[in-house]
C-alpha cells in the first residue's frame, strides 16, 4: 500500500476514488512516564518516553488507515494528514488521527 502526503503519485494515473478514510488511535501516558519525563524536562533534554509513545501512536493510526482504505479495494492514500491532540481531564491521552483518501492507482 503506497501512502504519501501528495495529492498524487509519478508515474501513476488515480483511476477511483474509493472515499475518504481514517485511522485514529488514543494513548493513555501514566504516571511513571510523566515522571520520568518531568526529569527530562528539568534538567534539559530530549524525552524518549513520549517520543516513543508518539512514534507508536503515528505508526498505529497510518496502519489503520491503510487498513480501511484496503477494505474499500484501494491501493493507495493519497493526500494523507496527521493530526495530533490532547485530551483528557489532566491532558493525560494523545490522539494521533491519519486521514486521506483512498484510491485505485493504474
Amino acid at each position: 500500500m503506497i501512502s504519501t502526503t501528495t495529492p498524487s503519485i509519478e508515474g501513476k494515473t488515480i483511476t477511483e476514488y474509493k472515499g475518504i478514510v481514517f485511522g485514529e488511535v488514543v494513548a493513555g501516558v501514566n504516571v511513571i512516564k510523566d515522571f520520568v519525563a518531568g526529569i527530562s524536562n528539568f534538567i534539559g533534554g530530549r524525552s524518549n518516553t513520549y517520543e516513543s509513545e508518539l512514534i507508536n501512536a503515528r505508526q498505529q493510526a497510518v496502519r489503520e488507515m491503510e487498513e480501511r482504505a484496503m477494505a474499500l479495494g484501494a491501493d493507495a492514500v493519497v493526500g494523507v494528514d496527521i493530526d495530533y491532540e490532547v485530551l483528557g481531564a489532566d491532558n493525560g491521552m494523545l490522539m494521533v488521527t491519519a486521514s486521506g483518501t483512498a484510491v485505485m492507482l493504474h
